[in-house]
C-alpha cells in the first residue's frame, strides 16, 4: 500500500503525522508541492515526482501550505480518481468563507450572522444591518490575517477604501460577520471521518484567538452539544479530517466560525491527551481498508 503526502515543507504537523504513519508500519512517500508538474490532458498512471505513478497511491494526503497548489492538485488527483484526504470539493468549500458559510446554512448549522456585498456602500450598508462592532474578513486565508473589527461606520470607511485600492479581486468581496461577544476564548474541535476526537480552547485577552496570535490552548471537554455541532457542521462541507472553529455567544450558544482542511494541531495534542496524528492515520487507514 502506497499513501503520499502532499506538503510544502515539513512543518511540526507533518513531523508528527510522518512519525504516526512510521509507528503504524507505513512509510509514506514524501512530494513537494514545487516538484510537481501535471499532465492535465493525462491520466493517473503518469508519474508522480516520487517516481511512481499517481495510480499506485491507495490515498493521498495534501498538507500544502499555498491554498491554491493544494486545490488544484486535488482537483486533478479526484478527476483521476485517486483518493484524497481531503476531496477537492471539501477543501474548496473550506477554503472559502462564504462557501462555507452557504454550506452551513443550507445544513441549518448555527453560525454567526453574515452578509456579503461587492461594493463599498453595499458593504456599508451591509455592516449597518448586522451593527457595530462588526468584523470584516477576507473570502480567503488562514492564521487570523487580514481581520478587522470595525467599531462604527467611519472605521468600516476607512478600512473599505484601504481594501478597494488593492488590485485582488477576493479583497473586493465584502464578507461581514457579527461580532460575537465571547468569553476571552474560542474553542477549536477535531473532527476526523463521524466523531469529534478532541477540542481545545484557545484563550487570549486579543479578540483574535488564534494560537498562531498567541492564543493559549487548554483542554475543552467534548460535550454532546459540542459533538453534535461539530460533526453537523463537518458533513456540511463533505467531511473528511477538519477542524471545526466554534465561539460561545454570550448565551452560551455555540456558533461555528470557520472551518478548516488543512488543520494545525501542534499545540492540541497535549493538553487533552489526544494523540491527533495517530488518530488520522488510523482513519485513513480504515479509508483504505487496512487494519488499524
Amino acid at each position: 500500500m502506497r499513501i503520499a503526502i502532499l506538503i510544502t515543507h515539513v512543518r511540526a504537523e507533518e513531523k508528527l503525522l510522518i512519525g504516526a504513519f512510521e509507528a503504524h508500519g507505513i512509510q509514506p512517500d514524501i512530494i513537494l508541492d514545487r516538484n510537481l508538474n501535471f499532465d492535465v490532458t493525462g491520466d493517473a498512471n503518469q508519474l508522480a515526482p516520487s517516481g511512481v505513478p499517481w495510480s499506485e497511491y491507495a490515498l493521498v494526503m495534501e498538507r500544502c501550505v499555498s491554498t491554491s497548489r493544494g486545490l488544484y492538485a486535488l482537483a486533478l488527483l479526484n478527476s483521476w480518481g485517486i483518493p484524497t484526504i481531503n476531496t477537492y470539493e471539501t477543501a474548496a468549500i473550506c477554503a472559502d468563507k462564504l462557501r462555507t458559510s452557504i454550506a452551513l446554512a443550507q445544513a441549518g448549522v448555527p453560525q454567526p450572522q453574515v452578509r456579503v456585498a461587492f461594493d463599498p456602500e453595499s458593504a456599508l450598508e451591509a455592516l449597518d444591518h448586522l451593527g457595530y462592532p462588526a468584523v470584516l474578513k477576507p473570502v480567503t486565508g488562514s492564521w487570523g490575517r487580514l481581520l478587522a473589527r470595525v467599531t462604527n461606520r467611519e472605521s468600516a470607511e476607512a478600512i473599505i477604501e484601504h481594501r478597494q485600492t488593492l488590485g485582488d479581486y477576493n479583497h473586493h468581496t465584502y464578507y461581514a460577520q457579527a461580532y460575537v461577544n465571547k468569553p476571552d476564548r474560542d474553542i477549536r474541535a477535531f473532527v476526523i471521518g463521524d466523531r469529534t476526537i478532541c477540542a481545545i480552547y484557545r484563550t487570549s485577552p486579543h479578540w483574535i484567538t488564534n494560537t498562531a496570535r498567541g492564543g493559549q490552548a487548554t483542554n475543552c471537554p467534548i460535550t454532546p452539544e459540542l459533538d453534535a455541532l461539530c460533526t453537523r457542521a463537518a458533513q456540511a462541507v463533505g467531511g473528511g479530517i477538519l477542524a471545526i472553529d466554534v465561539l460561545e455567544d454570550a448565551n452560551g450558544q455555540l456558533l461555528v466560525n470557520e472551518i478548516n482542511h488543512t488543520m494545525e494541531f501542534r499545540n492540541s495534542s497535549t493538553p487533552t491527551g489526544v494523540d491527533i496524528a495517530s488518530e488520522v492515520v488510523t482513519h485513513i487507514q480504515r479509508i483504505v481498508g487496512v487494519t488499524a
